[in-house]
């Protein structure tokens, strides 16, 4: 099936074919022809399967058709609510590129900035809001946001608001949508929260599951190499020594551990940013957009950040420090091998890795190939070495905090003396 098969708009045709669009994912494939027939519809679908055509697509177009109110100040008729600032900026450049030319206007809101403009656009009338559920209650509780009116309502990455704890925020949204509308449900697993959450929203919904979350791309190279944590940085200096890497989304665990190797990797004159939670929201977007043009060659980027990351071309991930969620490997090298192209996961496993790297095996159902060919093995000389320089830095955070709990204790007397020669 092409998309011109489907029934779509002349201008929205046109739109994805300046796009270079001309088949449709298979969950495209499914979703958009129910979408546009008004069904409701639960999605099961790992990030980079196309989701976010699947249902902006359709949503655009049954629009623009009912479309009777061409005020400026006409009401919000779709609510696509996402987790992240940068999944919800990426859904905005969609809406964009595939509504041009059909005079529907889309704002895109979320925190980390100010409120200003985006409450300046949506006085300008709203067709289509994509919002994260923080900043769409903020704007509400101020009376900015009206949702009585939303037709189409699409919760996009609904595991992933679980696992950010906004779960509690979308019950608070939900009784202020009307009962009557069309619901898009979509979400990479579907734990029993999310599927209870399904219930209570979906009417009849049609079920779709694409690439359920144990699977990979088949076209998509997996490889582990094991080295003890000291040396992963400088592994990771080795691989990027291959002039055949000219862009690398690396993952860490957390976002001190994405600050710390951005400047390693700088200092030794490789391009790199970080981008994590605590990064403002220019700041952000700029390390994004340094990357996609190629100013920068490695971007290290924690989990909740990376979602939003969408890079057709993007052929390296590598995974500094495994995740302990198998599922969030997928999601992971999900972000490379997209739209049918090939591409390459690298891993590193230290010894106490080893038990996560056991669990993804188990959940992608294959042994993920071991690449022994590198200058820093883990030998037993090495684990020595690392086991003794464990146990000298823990000697030295002993001291450290045996000194502090003296001088605490040595302030608490000098206070408690102070007080006894003022009472005398």
């Amino acid at each position: 099936m092409k998309f011109n098969e489907i029934g779509l708009l002349p201008e929205i045709m046109s739109n994805l074919e300046k796009l270079g669009y001309s088949e449709p994912t298979p969950i495209q494939q499914q979703a958009i022809p129910l979408a546009l027939e008004g069904k409701d519809i639960l999605g099961c679908a790992q990030t980079g399967t196309g989701e976010t055509a699947a249902f902006s697509i359709p949503i655009l177009q049954n629009i623009y058709k009912n479309k009777t109110d061409n005020s400026r100040k006409r009401p919000i008729k779709a609510l696509i609510l996402t987790p992240t600032r940068e999944l919800a900026a990426q859904i905005a450049e969609s809406v964009r590129d595939y509504g041009r030319g059909l005079g529907l206007n889309h704002v895109v809101i979320f925190g980390g900035v100010s409120q200003g403009p985006q409450v300046q656009r949506l006085h300008d009338g709203v067709d289509v809001l994509i919002a994260t559920p923080g900043r769409l209650l903020d704007l509400m509780n101020q009376g900015y946001i009206h949702l009585n009116k939303v037709e189409f309502f699409v919760l996009d990455e609904a595991d992933r608001m679980l696992d950010m704890g906004f779960i509690h925020d979308i019950k608070k949204i939900l009784p202020k949508l009307p009962k009557q509308k069309q619901t898009l449900f979509f979400s990479a697993t579907m734990p029993l929260a999310i599927a209870d959450l399904a219930k209570k929203i979906l009417h009849q919904p049609k079920h779709i599951s694409v690439d359920p979350v144990s699977s990979t791309a088949e076209k998509v190279q997996q490889v582990v190499y094991h080295v003890l944590k000291p040396k992963k940085k400088d592994l990771l200096k080795h691989i990027l020594k291959d002039d055949k890497i000219d862009s690398m989304l690396v993952f860490s665990r957390t976002k001190r551990g994405a600050d710390r190797l951005a400047k390693v990797l700088d200092k030794a004159k490789v391009p790199a940013a970080a981008i994590h939670g605590d990064k403002s929201q220019g700041a952000r977007e700029r390390a994004l957009a340094n990357f996609k043009s190629g100013k920068i060659r490695v971007l290290v980027a924690t989990d909740i950040a990376a979602r939003g990351i969408d890079i057709d071309s993007l052929a390296f991930v590598l995974n500094y420090d495994l995740p302990n969620e198998p599922e969030t490997y997928v999601h992971r090298i999900g972000r490379t091998g997209r739209a049918g192209a090939s591409g390459l996961s690298i891993s590193f496993c230290d010894v106490d890795e080893k038990p996560y790297l056991k669990d993804i095996e188990k959940l992608v159902k294959k042994k993920i190939k071991v690449n022994h060919d590198h200058p820093f093995p883990i030998t037993d000389d090495a684990v020595r070495e690392y086991e003794e320089l464990k146990k000298s830095f823990e000697k030295q955070n002993q001291n450290r905090r045996k000194g502090q709990q003296n001088r605490k204790k040595s302030n608490n007397s000098g206070q408690k003396s102070g007080n006894n020669k003022r009472r005398r």
